[in-house]
């Protein structure tokens, strides 16, 4: 089986494009930037291009991880830009070319704010600009499919968000304000987090290559949801070896701190590590349920405890002075 991985120069990309050339999978990649990693397997071309993307996709099976996903985008058409209509000119590159299998990296921010542990059947409530475009994206897709149900595989995943070495989001600047010692823990912590470790979702994409016509769907989620307590003791413990919180805030004391930042950044045009916004959302409990481990024989490689001690050695342990570092939130 060849394998084109479109976008996979990005953080998930390179990550499983590590696993395919450590298993000697034929692969490779298309996306608009060509890192050091895997840099002679890359052809560069835009989503949106129809004919660079024409000339660059080869292979039986496309692995579509090609998105704009950071909060800060501008203008918003891009999200739509990109993720839509850059969706809309893959599955018509595939039809000509005869590929009857897409594997696509969604997200959880398709069913918006919602109850804990939904479900693959949850329903569909994006509150922001990206959710809304990748479930666009989803429903392309899954026309693409249904164009020719016997012959066509369409494998959607939707990961929570995902974490691991050289990543830059929002998992990242926790451990880093736990790191620094300036971290204070708002509320109770007994709130809960849905996490996906980086090494295991590429695992996962690896896994469902090996689907047959049909589509299937699945949340990625590395099961047990810490409570931020846990996630902050074990964090403290493996960096400091005392496997405590520390300072507590309440969480009035904790908005107020975030509103008094916001006044500011807009006063001054900074941006904060703190807001009102963060606060909610730090104390908010996020968890979703999963079909992925149930999947007829996969299993996680890394338990995400060794996931984040992994990060954390990676990052502020001992880190490489050449890692590669990606900026995803």
């Amino acid at each position: 089986m060849s394998i084109c991985v479109v976008g996979g120069s990005g953080f998930i990309g390179t990550r499983l494009c590590d696993r395919f050339a450590e298993s000697g999978r034929e692969f490779e990649i298309v996306d608009i930037v060509t890192r050091r990693k895997h840099a002679g397997r890359t052809r560069e071309a835009d989503i949106r291009d129809a004919d660079g993307l024409r000339r660059a996709l080869n292979g039986e099976t496309i692995v579509h991880l090609a998105a704009v996903h950071r909060d800060d985008v501008r203008p918003l058409s891009l999200y739509a830009d990109v993720n839509v209509r850059g969706t809309e000119v893959l599955c018509s590159i595939a039809e000509e070319k005869g590929i009857n299998k897409i594997v696509f990296t969604s997200s959880v921010a398709v069913y918006g704010f919602t109850d804990p542990e939904t479900p693959e059947s949850g329903a569909i409530n994006p509150f922001n600009e990206y959710g809304r475009t990748k479930y666009e994206a989803e429903k392309i897709l899954r026309s693409w499919q249904a164009k020719d149900p016997a012959s066509r595989c369409l494998v959607i995943i939707r990961p929570t968000v995902v974490f691991g070495e050289g990543n830059r989001g929002n998992v990242y600047n926790l451990l880093r304000q736990i790191h620094s010692g300036a971290f204070l823990m708002v509320g109770s912590g007994e709130n809960r987090k849905s996490m996906a470790y980086v090494g295991n979702v590429a695992a996962f994409l690896d896994h469902v290559l090996n689907a047959g016509p049909g589509v299937q769907i699945y949340n990625y989620v590395d099961k047990p949801d810490f409570s931020m307590n846990e996630l902050v003791a074990l964090t403290r413990g493996v960096l400091f070896g005392k496997g405590s919180v520390g300072f507590r805030l309440p969480v009035w004391a904790g908005l107020a701190a975030g509103g008094l930042l916001d006044i500011a950044a807009r006063a001054t045009g900074r941006t904060f590590p703190l807001s009102s916004i963060r606060v909610r959302k730090f104390t908010a409990t996020t968890t979703f349920a999963s079909a992925a481990h149930d999947c007829e024989g996969f299993r996680a490689p890394f338990p995400i405890e060794e996931g984040i001690e992994r990060t954390l050695n990676s990052e502020f342990i001992s880190p490489a002075a050449d890692r590669e570092i990606f900026f995803t939130e």
